[in-house]
């Protein structure tokens, strides 16, 4: 399962929580479960907390812009 923070955030404890119980659900059951587009704070935040919660983070790629500048 993939859970996309394109729009989302994760701001505090409550939300780690109920990712720690999504996560733990979807582990029982054998699956695993990956956070795509998380903002540097929510990555920071959830760094804080590894001791509450391992999350599997999907790293973003860092697109370039092409111009005509030489």
């Amino acid at each position: 399962m993939v859970i996309d923070f394109k729009e989302s955030r994760i701001v505090d404890m409550s939300a780690i929580e109920a990712l720690n119980k999504l996560t733990e659900r979807y582990q029982k059951n054998g699956k695993r479960v990956r956070l795509r587009h998380l903002s540097k704070d929510c990555q920071r935040l959830l760094d804080n907390a590894e001791k509450l919660i391992q999350v599997n983070v999907i790293e973003d790629p860092t697109y370039k812009l092409v111009t005509d500048k030489i």
